[in-house]
This record gives structure tokens, C-alpha cells and sequence, in this order.
């Protein structure tokens, strides 16, 4: 995989990198950034189940209506 960067953008890299920067080379530092993103979307995720779930509980019980699993199954294959 080769990823280019010029300008400013290199510059940043350079900065972090070596012997004054917090990583190694540009490899390693890409990596922990790839690693962080699927970090944040992962917990971005978790954080909109839990919201939808929140809500889901906190309906009240007359809202609740009773399904067969064939019914579920047909709900969700639309």
C-alpha cells in the first residue's frame, strides 16, 4: 500500500516520526491511526445500540405487541 502525502500534511507526519516524534516511522504511526479510527467508529456504534435500546426500555409496556418468531423473521427480511 503506498499513501502519498505533500505539503503540510508531510510536514505533520515528519513531526511525529523519529527521534522528537511519539512513533518510530510513518508505518507504525499509520497503523495506530487506522487502529484509532476503527476504535472511534466501533464505539460510535455501541454508542447508538445503547441509545436505541435505552429507548427501547423505557417505553412504556402497553407499546410492547406480541410476535411469533416467523413474524420477526418476516419483519426483518424487508
Amino acid at each position: 500500500m503506498t499513501v502519498r502525502l505533500s505539503g503540510t500534511l508531510s510536514e505533520f507526519v515528519a513531526a511525529n516520526v523519529g527521534e522528537h516524534g511519539d512513533y518510530e516511522n510513518v508505518s507504525e504511526y499509520v497503523r495506530d491511526l487506522i487502529r484509532r479510527d476503527k476504535a472511534r467508529k466501533e464505539q460510535d456504534a455501541f454508542e447508538r445500540l445503547r441509545a436505541e435500546l435505552a429507548h427501547a426500555f423505557s417505553a412504556p409496556e402497553s407499546s410492547y405487541q406480541p410476535l411469533t418468531a416467523a413474524e420477526v423473521i418476516a419483519r426483518n427480511k424487508g
